[in-house]
Order: C-alpha cells, then structure tokens, then sequence
C-alpha cells in the first residue's frame, strides 16, 4: 500500500502544502509514511488539475488518496465529479480524508476480511458522495451571494474591488525587515509564500 496525498489550494493567496504537516501525522499515527505529495493551486470546481491526473497515472490498486478533505478533492459539478470517481474507483485507490472518519479504515489492511473491508468501503463510498455535493452546494452558495453581494456594492456605487489587508502587509513589511526569509514570514504573518512576495515586490516599487 502506497500512501499518495494530494494537497489542493483554491488561490494564490492560500498555500497548498499548508495541510502537509497534518497529513504527515495522521500518517504516522497510522504507522504509515506518505510515498508521494501531489502539490497545486487550482480551484476544486475544475477538472483541469494536473497534480491529481498524475497521481491517478501513478497510483497502483490498494494505494491510499490521502487528503485534508473532500472538497480539497472536489467541488465539481455532478457530471464531472462522477468521472473523476470513476477514474479513482478504476484504480482501485482507497479515499482517505482527515475530516471523514468513516474512511480512516482505508488505512488499514483488510485482506484477511473481506466483510468488513468491503461494508466499510461501501459506507464510505456513500459519505463520500455526500460530501462532494455538499461541497459543491457550498462552493455555488458562496458565489452566488459574493455575486449578489458585488451587484449590491455596484449599484450603491460603493464597489471598489478587493480590499487590501493593511495589517498584513505591515506585519509582512515589518519581519521582511527584520531579516526574516520569505518562508519565515509567510509563517509567522500566516500567508502564504506568494502573498510574501507579492507585498515585498509591491513595496519595493513604491519604495
């Protein structure tokens, strides 16, 4: 069994290895160790994700998709989200999420029992399910109320784009300045390394 984990971010200003260390650990209280991390930011509402079809491509049967939650995995209209499970079901890849306790047995060895390895993947391939549509019921409410919300803003005149976090770029300037690296302050402000470099290069250019 070969524990693949696949660590997705919706936006540049997330960081996608942000969930690494937890699902190391979860791995280790397993007694497993992660064989593979498939890293990218790409929105969870396309099927265009290069990282999880090379994981797909890599993957064995019995190997473990291991990841932080379902809707790091998907938030895909039905059509799509039933291909992509068929694509992981063809493999033979159990689903493991942190936030699913159903599927931690997926890190478990059932060869010696057939019953309950196969009750076990059928519940969980049942919440699974479940969970992929309330992600995508999510993702659809937030960008439906984000729209409203723009529309409103418009309409009152008052739509300015997005605001920029003042305190963040201070708090970033100020441990840049202090001789902090770029990984350092990402850490420390809470952001990601993109958004570090991205406030740097910007005050670089007013400065």
């Amino acid at each position: 069994m070969f524990i693949r984990a696949y660590l997705r971010a919706s936006t540049e200003e997330q960081d996608a290895s942000r969930a690494r260390a937890s699902l190391e650990q979860f791995a280790s209280d397993h007694n497993k160790v992660i064989a593979s991390v498939y890293l990218e930011n790409a929105s969870g509402a396309t099927a265009d994700r290069p990282e999880l079809l090379r994981l797909l491509k890599d993957a064995r049967k019995g190997d473990v998709l291991l990841v932080e939650s379902i809707d790091r995995l998907s938030r895909l209209p039905v059509e799509d989200w039933q291909k992509l499970k068929a694509a992981i079901d063809s493999k033979g890849l159990r689903i493991v999420a942190l936030d699913l306790p159903t599927s931690h047995q997926g890190m478990q060895d059932t060869k010696g029992d057939e019953f309950t390895g196969r009750m076990l993947g059928a519940i969980n391939s049942m919440l699974v399910e479940m969970m992929a549509a309330i992600a995508r019921k999510d993702y659809e409410q937030r960008r439906d109320r984000q729209a409203q919300g723009i529309e409103k803003a418009k309409a009152a005149g008052k739509y300015q784009g997005r605001p920029v976090d003042a305190d963040l770029h201070k708090r970033v300037t100020e441990l840049l300045g202090a001789g902090l690296g770029i990984r350092a302050t990402a850490r420390h402000a809470g952001c990601s390394t993109t958004t570090v470099l991205r406030i740097r290069d910007l005050h670089s250019r007013v400065n």
